[in-house]
């Protein structure tokens, strides 16, 4: 029987030791441990130290170094879409140039934004957005109340021998629905907007939404920027136009300048036809020409009758030689008597 005691103590032992060994000690409690042979407790404790230095040099300088700017696309706007993260976006400091992942949009918009995130939201519809809470309606009637502002201020500065009436009609249509959608266009902006899938697409939006859209940007770029950034975009925009209607007479109104130029000849009032529609029932586009006793001239498209009227007024006024197309766009020459271009 003693032989079995002798046979089965040392193998509890080893159990014992084995489990030690094999057990996963922690830095923290290397000391603690039973490990035979200082040789191993002095090697990792060193190895330790050095690890966790080497780990905190390395942060250090990863957060030291800049990060490197993000592929663009072709069209040189970058990959990421401003749909992101509203707390990335919305940091405070202003974007360094050439580093910017919003470059694109800031370059054709002309403005960099400090706050990414009201670039976002102006570019927002409705539509798009789980709430009208967050879309560009507030933006727009922010926009429009400092559009507004902008133009009363720069007529009233730059043209001092303008009557009141006078200014007021010009304001009235330089901030109309119309314009404001027509600026959209030219500058493209409008492929910048997020919208729902019952838009269809970005270039059939209606002009309410256009027009929504240019006082939306003119109400950010304004709280981004203040007063004299919002001024410089709108300006910038609106300022090729602001120099062709007084050329032109308030509104662009070739149509009086037609017929007051038909009458004096004693030819009579020019008449207008629909020669064709298009596009759906609520933002239908109409084809019209205009025509003068038995002459008739090129047709003209717009997004209304009264716009396509005045298109195809403008046609017929080129066609008789009595607007020609200058650096600003189209001037009206002094007239004569029409009845000498008639044939």
């Amino acid at each position: 029987m003693p032989s079995k005691r002798s046979t089965t103590a040392p193998a509890a032992g080893k159990s014992a030791v084995t489990k030690v060994s094999g057990a996963k000690v922690s830095g923290a409690k290397v000391s603690g441990a039973k490990v035979p042979g200082p040789a191993k407790k002095s090697a990792r404790k060193p190895a330790a130290k050095d690890a966790a230095k080497r780990a905190k040099t390395a942060a250090h300088q990863l957060a030291s170094t800049p990060k490197p700017m993000r592929k663009t696309g072709p069209s040189g706007a970058t990959a990421p879409t401003l749909g992101a993260k509203r707390g990335r976006a919305a940091t405070g400091s202003r974007p360094r140039p050439g580093t910017t992942p919003h470059d694109g949009r800031f370059a054709l918009i002309g403005h960099s934004f400090t706050d990414a995130a009201l670039l976002r939201l102006a570019l927002t519809h409705a539509s798009v957005s789980d709430t009208r809470m967050v879309s560009n309606e507030r933006l727009e009637f922010l926009g429009d109340a400092v559009l507004g502002q902008i133009i009363c201020e720069h007529l009233y500065q730059r043209y001092p021998d303008r009557l009141e009436g006078d200014l007021t009609k010009l304001k009235s249509y330089l901030v109309s629905r119309e314009m404001c959608a027509q600026l959209v266009r030219e500058a493209g902006f409008h492929r910048m907007m997020s919208i729902g899938k019952g838009m269809i697409s970005v270039d059939q939006l209606p002009k309410s939404v256009l027009a929504g859209l240019f006082e939306s940007l003119v109400g950010a770029i304004y709280l981004d920027g203040g007063a004299e950034a919002a001024r410089s975009f709108v300006l910038r925009h609106m300022e090729p136009h602001i120099e062709r209607t007084l050329q032109l007479g308030h509104q662009e109104n070739y149509k009086s300048v037609l017929q007051q130029l038909a009458q004096q000849s004693g030819l009579g009032s020019p008449t207008y036809s629909v020669m064709a529609e298009r596009g759906p029932d609520h933002e239908k586009n109409f084809e019209i020409r205009a025509q003068i006793g038995d002459r008739g001239f090129t047709s003209c498209w717009g997004m209304s009758k009264k716009a396509a009227e005045q298109g195809a007024a403008l046609h017929a006024l080129r066609e008789l030689g009595f607007v020609i197309d200058g650096p600003t766009g189209p001037q009206v020459q002094m007239p004569q008597s029409i009845a000498d271009t008639m044939p």
